[in-house]
């Protein structure tokens, strides 16, 4: 969400801001953002007068009655204050009703406007402008037939979706023996490897209000994701974000406490709303998923060095899998509202011949911040919003299908790499049981 101001005094700039991001339906809510905006501040101008008026006209209606004792004729006066006294309180009334009518258009108005995105930012309509930045480790194409996820996982007797189809639908599956143990070992890998990098350790809630939710994401994003819980004021979290950004609702951070890196699991529930794939076979597209994130609350200024350490810390522990990765520039159509700047990390599929997004790395500046009234106090007492960002650190079972493929061998075992041996027990190869 941008600051009122900022928009006041920089529209044309918000404006080419929004055709950036190819959403001009959206560009009349900026001059009508501006008329409601002036007529606001009329509004709370008048008031402020009314105010003011109605102290000295009360101050003036005592003294008069004080007069009024020794001089009747002070009465009358005294009465004519109260009726300007009486007509201003209504007058008041009437203001103070139209300031919150008005607040609630502009803050619903704010909302649906698009942050402004950074200026490195390639420009394009939807993820097919994505640029490829670079490359990490070599994508290699075996030279025997690789099945489909969901096959590798059943020569394991890892996967029963027709079970999970049965008691939840589609969208839903169990995971057991080796694979449900590679599933854990991973997180748990992650775990520690954010833990090894200086980040806290955090279980969040698994559930927010409605207050929060709208502080950490568009309504777009919303109801494509989320999941509301029937009579009551709480959603099951998409991603541990939510939550973690939600921690520092309406708090005061003390800036010698900055940076806050923290790393948090938590199982993520999604709507899939519209989503292409979600009644295909297999486990990439899903409602129910477990998930290891990154979350840093920096200072302004610090923000796209963390950006730039974050999305490099998944392509080292993707590469510690033996996994080879690209590193994805998310163009403007592809960015979600609140997003400033944001890349996707893709692993190499060796049996569909190409990348699959893994995990995602975003810059939001001070939007979340904004929305969800954090604020920083500096040294020297003033207050100022800090920025946030997220990524992903690994989000298995979409993980996994980036693990079995390319640790697949020629006679149907898989390897275990070095770094996740301690996680599994030991277990250097899985072993096919059929």
């Amino acid at each position: 969400m941008l600051d009122i101001k900022f928009i006041r005094e920089n529209p044309d700039a918000v404006k080419e801001n929004i055709k950036k991001k190819f959403q001009d339906q959206k560009l009349p809510l900026v001059d009508e953002l501006l008329e409601l905006d002036k007529e606001n501040r009329a509004v709370m101008a008048e008031a402020q007068e009314l105010r003011s008026a109605r102290n000295a006209l009360s101050k003036q209606v005592g003294i008069l009655m004080g007069q009024s004792k020794k001089d009747p004729s002070k009465l009358a006066e005294a009465e004519e204050a109260k009726a300007k006294v009486k007509a201003n309180a209504d007058r008041l009334a009437e203001l103070e009703a139209k300031e919150t009518d008005l607040a609630q258009k502009i803050h619903k108005i704010l909302l649906q406007i698009p942050n402004i995105i950074d200026p490195s930012v390639p420009i394009g309509p939807d993820d097919s402008c994505n640029v490829e930045v670079q490359r990490f480790g070599e994508p290699v194409v075996p030279d025997f037939e690789i099945p489909y996820h969901t096959q590798i996982m059943e020569s394991f007797n890892g996967i029963d979706m027709d079970a999970a189809g049965r008691v939840s639908g589609n969208g839903f599956y169990y995971l057991m023996g080796d694979i449900a143990r590679i599933h854990e070992g991973v997180l748990a890998y992650a775990r520690d490897f954010m833990i090894n990098k200086g980040f806290t350790f955090c279980i969040p809630p698994f559930m927010i209000h409605g207050n929060v939710v709208e502080g950490v994401m568009s309504q777009t994003e919303m109801d494509a994701m989320m999941y509301k819980i029937e009579g009551e004021d709480l959603y099951l979290i998409g991603t541990s974000e939510h939550s973690m950004i939600g921690k520092f609702i309406d708090q005061i951070i003390p800036e010698d406490s900055l940076p806050q890196t923290l790393t948090s699991y938590s199982p993520c529930f999604r709507k899939e709303k519209g989503a292409h794939g979600i009644e295909e076979r297999g486990v990439y597209r899903i409602h129910q998923f477990e998930k290891q994130e990154m979350i840093v609350v920096c200072k302004p200024e610090d923000s796209m060095k963390w950006y730039e350490q974050m999305w490099r810390y998944s392509v080292e522990l993707f590469r510690s899998l033996d996994i080879p990765v690209r590193q994805l520039e998310c163009c403007s159509g592809d960015l979600a509202d609140l997003k400033v700047k944001s890349c996707d990390i893709e692993a190499w599929s060796p049996r569909q011949k190409k990348y699959f997004e893994v995990c995602s790395c975003s810059n939001l500046g001070d939007a979340q911040a904004r929305r969800l009234k954090m604020r920083v106090k500096g040294a020297d007492g003033r207050t100022y919003l800090p920025h946030t960002l997220n990524n992903t650190v690994v989000a298995p079972p979409r993980m996994l299908i980036a693990f079995l493929e390319n640790n697949l061998q020629a006679d149907g075992t898989v390897k275990i790499p070095e770094v996740l041996r301690p996680y599994v027990g030991g277990m250097e190869l899985m072993v096919p049981k059929k």
